[in-house]
């Protein structure tokens, strides 16, 4: 039976045939939006088309792409700026790492910022530029709660966090006053294959720390639904993260003086 009641225009989603993408898929078919889901496996993707439009009556297209690779990003790049469909951008693929910046191999490290933030850069300016001429939009980038405490994880993934979370709440300054809503979700250890393709053995993490990615998705939409700029499902109380955006705020007006500060002379 369709739960397709009006149209909210498409959804595009990366990193969509496991996971986080593929769980955000479930949940917009259910609000009745149609959706372009962006991953580079093709049978997970078949699968979960066939699945979303026969359970909830959506138009489900896929788009097989590895957005490491110049060409493919291109294309989906193009497809965000030129398709008025479109109104909803989720920046959801990436990939994670383990070990130290010393020992790491860099080739990873190239694959890791290509696609935790060039690509999620790339993919925001497109959905920008066609979203602010509409006037109407959202886009909701996947961040981690390492932006806050890179001390607890690999340095590289840690970095590429903090920097999607910088990128958004950049946005939201630019954009958010131009009818496009923007949102930073920072999950915390969420159960998802993304360890085991990253080496890091998730039966070691402490089982309280492990958020279901269901739980997680629905938060994050709970957050969204709220009009929140940045959601981090397991906080208990909004207050804390205030608490730091205050103290930041109070920082702004020492940032950048005439004269070093006196405990540097």
């Amino acid at each position: 039976m369709s739960k397709k009641d009006h149209n909210k225009g498409t959804a595009l989603i990366t990193g969509a045939s496991s996971g986080i993408g593929a769980t955000y898929a479930n949940r917009l078919a259910q609000r009745g939006y149609d959706l372009l889901l962006i991953a580079r496996d093709l049978p997970r993707l078949e699968a979960m088309a066939e699945h979303l439009e026969q359970t909830y009556g959506v138009k489900v297209e896929i788009l097989r792409a590895d957005l490491t690779n110049k060409v493919d990003l291109l294309k989906v790049e193009h497809r965000l700026r030129s398709d008025p469909a479109i109104g909803l951008l989720i920046n959801n693929a990436g990939m994670a790492m383990k070990g130290t910046l010393a020992e790491a191999d860099l080739e990873t490290v190239d694959t890791l910022i290509q696609l935790n933030v060039v690509a999620l850069t790339r993919l925001s300016s497109a959905a920008a530029d066609n979203f602010v001429s509409a006037g109407r939009g959202a886009i909701i980038n996947l961040a981690s709660v390492v932006a806050l405490a890179p001390e607890m994880f690999n340095a590289v993934y840690s970095a590429s966090k903090a920097y999607v979370l910088s990128l958004t709440q950049t946005l939201q300054g630019e954009i958010g006053k131009l009818g496009v809503q923007v949102q930073a979700v920072l999950p915390g250890v969420t159960r998802t294959e993304i360890w085991e393709r990253s080496g890091v053995d998730e039966s070691l993490l402490p089982p309280e720390m492990i958020m279901e990615v269901g739980e997680m998705v629905d938060a994050s939409l709970a957050g969204f639904d709220q009009g929140e700029l940045i959601t981090i499902p397991s906080l208990p109380d909004a207050a804390d993260w205030q608490a730091l955006v205050s103290a930041r705020a109070n920082m702004g007006p020492n940032l950048s003086h005439k004269r070093a500060a006196q405990r540097y002379k």
